[in-house]
């Protein structure tokens, strides 16, 4: 039996000595390195500011924080849970928006009709690796005056018709090590506005504009003196993490495209099948495939389904069931009486498959043939 699990990062020397080369030198926290992952990473999604940071988590937060949202947030509750902590957490309340079913993006129908006079933000989540319908979403927010937040976690990459997500409003981005490139921990946010990066940046670093780095390099009048101009945090990258982030972001477009020549490869495989779907990737996106997520027909026993595949050592695992609504904290204020049908519908069959560029042919072939020996088994009920 094989173990195949749901994902690995992909690491070479190269990772190693960039990390082990900030290890002996004399700065390990924000440094050089930084400033020179934030210009490249602005120059790849095609912007014109990138601010490293600690999470995606702390860049959605910061994000909202530094924008001035305190008002109602419109998302998705079919994402990590994260997403929704950031808005509470910044003082906004969540208003969840339902999905579209075939690539379990944000409905920009179904949000607009959510929008009220409380509305200030639009914050959408490129689901798995494809972008969500931007355009739509860019007009929604142009005509109602809000702040338009990218969740781009897992779409790192990605793009609607040839614009990378995270370049249309503010992104957020993860190189947690399940995404599509690694830092360990570590996020980025990415903007156009500069005067929101400057907010962004210094909020990062417990409100002081400039970084410990830049004031002990410099020679010019009282060097040691600092002063806020908020109340931030800490929310630093380090500059070993930086480096690392350089390599991978140098290898990024490979490893991308190793995910994207197996999921056509199992798109092509499981195509046909009877009990489930394959995602759909719609016209004009580029698909750099986070996740491998497919759909289950109703009367299938969905966990059955993938306990079967984990005991098959192919690690597979559910993306996102309970949906946000439904989770403890969220159902307590209220959030349940949500409604929300095709965020229901969805995840309760949707069932996602290891991706990651190291996976071989082999590999692939052996999930195939152990989603068809799950499908013979899962029947509700039964």
């Amino acid at each position: 039996m094989r173990n195949i699990p749901l994902c690995r990062p992909d690491l070479t020397e190269a990772e190693k000595e960039a990390v082990n080369e900030v290890l002996g030198s004399d700065w390990l926290t924000h440094g050089p390195k930084n400033v020179e992952f934030e210009e490249r990473f602005a120059e790849y999604i095609g912007v014109r500011r990138a601010m490293s940071i600690n999470s995606c988590s702390s860049a959605l937060f910061l994000s909202l924080l530094a924008s001035e949202v305190r008002g109602e947030v419109i998302l998705p509750s079919f994402t990590f849970v994260a997403t929704a902590n950031a808005v509470v957490a910044a003082g906004a309340r969540p208003v969840f928006a339902d999905i579209d079913y075939d690539t379990l993006n944000m409905n920009p129908d179904d949000a607009a009709a959510r929008i009220t006079p409380r509305t200030e933000a639009l914050l959408v989540v490129h689901f798995g690796g494809q972008a969500c319908d931007m355009a739509a979403f860019q007009d929604l927010a142009d005509r109602h005056g809000l702040a338009l937040i990218e969740d781009s976690a897992e779409t790192l990459g990605g793009e609607y018709h040839g614009r990378k997500t995270g370049s249309f409003g503010t992104g957020c981005f993860s190189f947690f090590p399940t995404k599509n490139m690694t830092t360990g921990e570590g996020g980025m946010v990415t903007t156009d506005d500069t005067d929101l990066a400057d907010r962004i940046f210094a909020l990062i670093g417990h409100g002081i504009r400039t970084t410990t780095h830049d004031r002990t390099a410099s020679r010019e009048g009282l060097p040691w003196r600092r002063s806020a101009d908020w109340p931030g945090f800490n929310f630093r990258m380090t500059n070993f993490q930086a480096a690392m982030g350089l390599v991978q972001l140098g290898r990024l477009d490979r490893m991308n495209a190793a995910r994207q020549a197996h999921a056509e490869y199992l798109t092509r495989a499981l195509s046909g099948r009877t009990g489930i779907e394959p995602p759909l990737v719609r016209p004009g996106r580029t698909h750099v495939w986070q996740m491998y997520t497919i759909k289950l027909s109703e009367g299938l026993d969905r966990d059955r389904f993938v306990l079967s595949l984990r005991e098959r050592g192919v690690a597979a695992s559910v993306h996102f069931d309970p949906p946000i609504h439904r989770q403890t904290w969220y159902a307590a204020q209220g959030y349940d009486r949500a409604e929300l049908p095709v965020t229901e519908r969805a995840s309760g069959r949707i069932a996602t498959l290891p991706m990651y560029p190291g996976l071989t042919r082999e590999d692939l072939d052996y999930i195939v043939e152990a989603v068809d020996l799950a499908l013979e088994a899962p029947r509700a009920g039964a």
